[in-house]
């Protein structure tokens, strides 16, 4: 089943009019018909499942059939991803949105390969935005995920302190699974939770040292793991621990 996303309210039994780019997928893209369904999610995260009325070029029209539950995790979980290279970003905002972020934050670390001007940064947050939309579409999110513009290192640090009340660091230097464990029974009672993914050179070790008193400092398993598989891997322990 195909979704939209609409900055409107809307009610089971209303009937409401598309225009725009949502209308030129659905009609020439999608090629939908009256009497096919849509899931429209809104701009207050309700979800409804709605029926093609009329499709013309340039207007399409919905009754709004029933409403259907949220997707969204209980928990806000805020993805603090260090700038890979290559296009290991855009794998990241895509698999992240799939299991449930609520916002992603691009962060500059010291050992990131990559350094980009502020011109490259708003570009690629641009891109990453619309990967964001795209994948919350495929995989029927509530609501789209916000991409944050760049941060360093220590405005994420505050960042997460000021938003959330978990905050997780994998590291790669951290043994044992003990403290991983202790972190994920956390997360139950948490609003928020802050994941800190550190890049391919890893984390420096002021960087560890900045956050060992406010943060979990944790490990995912004896294989050191990419800057990109570290993210999902992340992120679906912590989906997994807030569904369970």
């Amino acid at each position: 089943m195909q979704q939209i996303f609409i900055e409107q309210s809307i009610e089971v039994g209303q009937q409401f009019e598309l225009q725009g780019d949502d209308v030129k997928h659905i009609v020439s893209v999608l090629r939908m018909k009256p009497g096919e369904i849509l899931r429209v999610s809104c701009e207050n995260q309700r979800n409804f499942l709605c029926e093609l009325l009329i499709c013309q070029k340039d207007m399409v029209k919905l009754e709004v059939s029933e409403e259907v539950p949220s997707t969204e995790l209980p928990q806000k979980i805020y993805l603090f991803q260090a700038i890979p290279k290559g296009d290991r970003m855009e794998t990241v905002v895509e698999k992240a949105v799939e299991l449930g972020v609520y916002e992603i934050i691009p962060v500059e670390m010291k050992y990131c390969v990559v350094k980009l001007d502020e011109k490259k940064k708003a570009n690629r947050c641009k891109r990453y935005q619309s990967i964001a939309e795209s994948a919350a579409k495929q995989s029927k999110r509530s609501r789209i995920p916000q991409v944050h513009s760049v941060m360093t290192y220590k405005e994420a640090v505050e960042y997460a302190n000021t938003n959330c009340d978990l905050k997780l660091v994998p590291y790669e230097c951290k043994d044992g699974m003990d403290a991983t464990k202790t972190a994920l029974a956390k997360v139950k009672d948490a609003s928020s939770i802050a994941i800190f993914i550190g890049p391919e050179g890893g984390f420096a070790p002021e960087e560890i040292e900045m956050v060992q008193d406010t943060m979990e400092i944790l490990s995912l398993g004896k294989r050191i793991l990419r800057t990109d598989t570290a993210a999902i891997t992340s992120m679906s322990m912590v989906m997994l621990a807030c569904e369970c």
